[in-house]
């Protein structure tokens, strides 16, 4: 089999590629600037000739996107990530379909479903309430895709992961790793927040999945370790496998949205306080699919490379 991975200098997709390679799959990685058995594709946008990279493959996995922005600088964002994570994968798509290609498998995100949840964790059958631009692009192109498969019969499957993190994550995920090695008291010791996380190695292992299984074809998935934790269970869990003492002092939640609030970092205190949680049954009994590897494994994989990389 025959994969085309975009995105394929990325966090995900070198891991990916990785993978497919040790099972046996042919990878083409697609890339801006090719080189090195990598396939140049410049960039993203409704003129890129996806016809080099297409000949011969089975399926697409699209990783490439325009990613969630901290700190945006455009004054319209989401014109921004429509024409990337909608516009872009449109004429991805339908150059697949051209080429003959089988089965589209799309990597989307949890923010369709929504920013925080309350109780209830998020399925793959919620109605969408994606609140920034960077969601709503991501459903607009899932709704793009679907439209595009009954049209046409591509086999379109969507996967939408929460945090992916693994060796060599960076961004929020890496700034925790680092606040945990300072060794400094941390105001987070009674967070009682849910959150779910995935897994490098397990989102590398289900993309896979979904270019192969029968039952995959037209499907939404939700994915993570199967393991929610508190913030303050997250942490313990990485000094321990950072093998450095921590010292968490039991702050009240309240105490600290109500700073944060004040100092103009309530989205950052959403973050840590809130709870996102994604319910993977579907997941689990459609593809009769498991995580490869448990939270503590993966958190000390991801520890062991940020140790030695620090």
């Amino acid at each position: 089999m025959k994969i085309l991975v975009t995105g394929a200098d990325g966090f995900v997709g070198k891991a990916l590629c990785d993978a497919l390679h040790t099972r046996g799959l042919a990878a083409v990685r697609a890339v801006r600037t090719g080189g090195n058995g990598k396939v140049g594709v410049g960039n993203l946008s409704t003129t890129t000739n996806w016809q080099a990279a297409l000949a011969g493959c089975d399926a697409v996995i699209h990783l490439a996107a325009r990613v969630h922005v901290m700190n945006e600088q455009t004054h319209a964002p989401l014109a921004e990530f429509r024409a990337i994570n909608v516009d872009a994968t449109m004429n991805l798509a339908r150059q697949a379909v051209a080429a003959g290609i089988r089965r589209f498998v799309f990597v989307s995100s949890v923010k369709v479903n929504g920013e925080e949840t309350f109780g209830a964790p998020f399925t793959a059958f919620d109605v969408a309430a994606p609140q920034d631009a960077y969601g709503q692009s991501k459903w607009e192109a899932e709704l793009g895709l679907r439209a595009l498969a009954q049209e046409t019969g591509l086999e379109v499957v969507i996967v939408r992961p929460p945090l992916v993190y693994g060796p060599g994550v960076r961004a929020n995920f890496l700034n925790l790793m680092r606040l945990v090695q300072t060794g400094l008291p941390l105001p987070l010791g009674a967070i009682h927040n849910r959150r779910s996380m995935v897994a490098l190695e397990n989102l590398v292992d289900l993309l896979i999945l979904c270019c192969q299984h029968r039952q995959a074809a037209g499907q939404v998935f939700m994915v993570s370790d199967g393991h929610d934790v508190s913030m303050t269970e997250l942490l313990r869990l990485l000094s321990g496998a950072m093998k450095r003492r921590l010292c968490l002092l039991p702050l009240p939640a309240s105490i600290i949205s109500g700073s944060a609030r004040l100092l103009g970092k309530s989205a950052v205190a959403s973050r840590l306080l809130g709870s996102l949680q994604v319910d993977i049954t579907h997941t689990r009994n459609t593809l009769s699919w498991r995580p490869v590897a448990t939270m503590q494994e993966a958190l000390g994989k991801t520890a062991v490379h940020f140790l030695s990389h620090r």
